[in-house]
């Protein structure tokens, strides 16, 4: 008991050391310490404690209480002080010397390599410019009879320019009532529909909110992309908050059909960054953060991202947005007329494009291009079939369009079809109005 207590008060002793030299630290303790003999056995009166030899003990601390203290006392004491500072200079060799050691001690910051960094910047410097758009439709209880507004759809924006400007896809918003806009800050805003375009599968909305809250997004190039490259997308997918998905660059220059009025679209940009539903209208980034397109559509028989998406590239994106702004609608040239399925005139063995009808009052109609029409037995008469216009072949509706993109309004050109077993060219000077456009959608929805 007695050893047992006076080694519980060596605890709470804390003798001043005696003056040493600047140089020394508990460093030079240690390696003196591994210089030292191992202490002989003690007795069992001593408690089992190791304590360095007299003669040997390079540090004079527990010498110094030794020979203070009575016999017994010192010699507990000392070897306790000993062993004591033994294990401090030991934990600073390791601290200290392990540089590789003291990351089991220290948590040290992440390492991020110098693409991951690239990433993580580019999405914290984008992500304020991407929008949540909630798409709100009028419906009537059935019980109630109440009129509420639920929400029917949901897809991903960007804000243009500081006027409040947002760019999406026309699948978005098709059949809303009210839009909402969700900013990066969580704040929501009512939209006003500005414009779309049907055949691009492109709309512009805009919402009054503050400047400071506005971050447009910086536009890119789409001309010189190249296969391979990395590009990252952006958006809601499933409602989920801003989510960011990368890959690369699959293909270009595809070509694939407007969700609303199966006009084609052509230069798409083919990608394998995951694309799943709620993505539609955000935007497709490269490696340096500028826009190089819209994220539109998936292809996919389960539904799901497959690997497979498109997005309307930036340079087509940027003059239809320019004209939605200005004039709420975009001028595109058309002939003005309404043609069968391209599956119906296959089924005929013909190539080309059968007018179905070209109202007088039209380009077509005024050119004297002739609608397909029966006879007074019921027989039907076919009109003219379009094979080529400015000498670009036409084999099918999306032919034609594809050539119409390509010409201005007001512009003349030919028209070369097929007149019972004749060719003959007309010339025809396409124009754009809305009636026109929305008598030919008609024929082209009927065909999906």
């Amino acid at each position: 008991m007695a050893a047992a207590s006076s080694s519980a008060a060596a605890c709470f002793l804390s003798p001043s050391p005696p003056p040493r030299p600047r140089h020394h630290s508990i460093k030079h303790l240690a390696c003196a310490a591994s210089r030292s003999p191992s202490p002989g056995p003690s007795s069992s009166r001593s408690l089992a404690l190791p304590s360095p030899s007299a003669s040997a003990s390079p540090w004079p601390w527990p010498r110094r209480l030794r020979d203070l203290l009575p016999d017994e006392t010192g010699r507990i004491l000392s070897s306790a002080t000993g062993s004591l500072i033994v294990a401090l200079a030991s934990a600073a060799l390791i601290l200290g010397d392990a540089g590789s050691a003291s990351a089991f001690v220290v948590a040290t910051p992440r390492k991020l390599q110098a693409d991951e960094l690239a990433t993580v910047r580019l999405f914290q410097e984008n992500t304020p410019s991407v929008v949540y758009i909630t798409n709100l439709a009028v419906r009537q209880d059935a019980f109630t009879l109440d009129v509420l507004e639920v929400p029917q759809g949901s897809g991903s924006g960007f804000v243009w320019d500081k006027s409040g400007h947002i760019v999406t896809n026309f699948h978005v918003i098709r059949g809303a009532s009210d839009l909402r806009v969700t900013l990066a800050d969580q704040t929501v805003y009512e939209a006003q529909v500005v414009g779309f375009d049907q055949d691009k599968d492109v709309a512009v909305l805009r919402i009054k909110a503050p400047t400071d809250k506005l971050r447009p997004i910086p536009v890119g190039v789409s001309a010189d992309l190249l296969v391979g490259q990395k590009v990252f997308a952006i958006g809601n997918p499933f409602g989920l908050d801003h989510t960011l998905t990368t890959g690369v660059i699959s293909g270009l220059r595809r070509e694939i059909s407007s969700a609303a009025t199966g006009r084609p679209i052509q230069d798409v940009i083919q990608t394998d960054a995951a694309i799943n539903p709620g993505n539609s209208g955000g935007p497709l980034l490269d490696s340096s953060g500028n826009l190089i397109g819209v994220n539109t559509a998936i292809y996919s028989p389960s539904g799901a991202s497959s690997g497979v998406g498109f997005s309307i590239p930036v340079d087509t994106v940027g003059g239809i947005v320019d004209q939605l702004i200005k004039f709420g609608k975009v001028t595109r040239p058309i002939l003005g007329i309404k043609f069968a399925p391209d599956q119906s005139v296959e089924q005929l063995g013909l190539s080309g494009v059968l007018v179905l009808d070209a109202p007088p009052n039209g380009p077509a109609g005024k050119a004297g291009l002739q609608s397909t029409k029966r006879d007074s037995y019921g027989r039907l008469i076919l009109g003219d079939i379009i094979t080529s216009v400015n000498g670009a072949k036409v084999t099918n509706g999306s032919d034609l369009y594809r050539i119409l993109d390509q010409c201005k309004v007001g512009e003349k050109v030919t028209v070369e079809v097929l007149r019972g077993d004749q060719k003959e060219k007309i010339p025809c000077q396409p124009h754009t109005t809305l009636s026109w456009i929305l008598g030919i959608h008609t024929v082209v929805e009927r065909q999906g």
